[in-house]
């Protein structure tokens, strides 16, 4: 893996890609954990002694696939606030939710991963990074009225990152832009009652 703050030669930024794409489109044809170091390094045209000068083992280069693409959802989480003091949330605009328009960049990749079944590790890794991300630059008004912030930044991620993992498995049924409405809608949707089932039989 990158060092932090570690300038990388061209060429083993260029080997690191290689071999990224190369197990994406391994796992384009078989599960993850049927691919083998040899058939890694085969695709990219490289050899063992390439791969393991940048990467531990094939988990260590997933890892390496996964931090990139939570390095671009950070991003596209924090478009609607990182250049606002406060944030308004019943002034969001549905256009400046970029969360969507990241997925369905990175449709491609997301549905390997899914045909893959890996998905669920990257949803815990994402889950983590959004939430570690929402308590240290979101922070809620005074009159929080006896909510829990950890359990109200739990209940925040999970639900949307559940809606948008919905959205990549189903083939990414809905454009992006719907997607946004809906999301918007969804957050200022405050019904204070709902009909039964009992209530529908009687009608």
């Amino acid at each position: 893996m990158i060092e932090p703050g570690k300038k990388t030669d061209r060429r083993v930024l260029r080997s690191r890609q290689a071999l990224r794409e190369a197990l994406l489109a391994l796992m384009a044809q078989k599960p993850f954990t049927s691919i083998s170091i040899t058939e890694i390094v085969e695709m990219a045209n490289y050899n063992r002694g390439t791969f393991y000068a940048n990467y531990a083992g094939k988990e260590d280069l997933l890892n390496d696939i996964f931090a990139g693409l939570i390095q671009q959802l950070i991003r596209s989480f924090r478009a609607p606030y990182e250049k606002v003091e406060v944030f308004r949330i019943h002034e969001l605009a549905a256009n400046s939710v970029m969360i969507f328009d990241h997925f369905f960049q990175n449709a491609a990749v997301y549905s390997v991963l899914l045909k893959s079944k890996v998905l669920p590790d990257l949803r815990e890794q994402m889950f983590a990074a959004l939430k570690q991300l929402s308590q240290d630059e979101l922070v809620p008004p005074d009159r929080d009225h006896g909510i829990d912030t950890d359990l109200l930044a739990i209940y925040s991620i999970h639900a949307l990152l559940g809606l948008v993992f919905h959205w990549v498995e189903s083939g990414f049924a809905h454009s992006p832009a719907y997607m946004q409405e809906q999301l918007i809608k969804l957050i200022h949707w405050r019904p204070t009652e709902v009909r039964t089932a009992r209530a529908q039989a009687k009608g």
